[in-house]
């Protein structure tokens, strides 16, 4: 999984998108622009295909069905950064960080993944208090286990109940 943040300052950000097995890092070379907005932080080990921008730009250019899926992911990544901003501004911690962690199950197809506080905190745009005052509220729901940077999902259907409308519209983006 790799989160892409948007960067305010040297010392804060936000993520605005997440990437999986579904889709690429590299947008905007696709598009032409050979530097991005956001930074590109990889979470955990995993495997991952790379390539260099000249092949990749030569590619791009002769197969059809290859710029068809880029222009997917385009749309899919933007559409999912805008409704981020509206869920980081609409909506409260606990389903902000419900409606995280099934994003982040999503893409590492696990229900178990290390992640600190001070981390999701970052990645939620709030204080580390915060997250630790809405994981406190799922674990007492019984629908994770939090314990030492350990986030374990114990209940997928409850923790989508508790999670914002946000979860399912990125998903429908992501079937689109």
């Amino acid at each position: 999984m790799v989160s892409l943040l948007a960067v305010a300052d040297r010392k804060s950000g936000l993520e605005v998108g997440v990437v999986g097995r579904e889709g690429m890092v590299g947008i905007p070379l696709a598009l032409g622009v050979s530097t991005s907005p956001v930074r590109a932080l990889v979470q955990g080990a995993g495997s991952a295909m790379r390539m260099s921008s000249a092949r990749f730009g030569r590619e791009l250019r002769h197969n059809r069905p290859l710029q068809r899926e880029l222009d997917r992911c385009a749309y899919v990544a933007m559409a999912t950064a805008m409704q981020i901003a509206v869920c980081n501004k609409e909506h409260l911690i606990e389903s902000r960080l419900a409606r995280w962690l099934l994003m982040t199950r999503d893409r590492v197809a696990s229900d178990e993944f290390r992640f600190t506080q001070e981390y999701i905190a970052l990645m939620l745009g709030v204080r580390r208090a915060g997250v630790n005052s809405a994981a406190s509220a799922l674990q007492r729901r019984k629908l994770i286990r939090y314990s030492r940077g350990t986030v374990q999902i114990l209940d997928r259907a409850g923790l989508r109940a508790a999670c914002c409308s946000c979860y399912e519209v990125i998903r429908k983006l992501e079937s689109a």
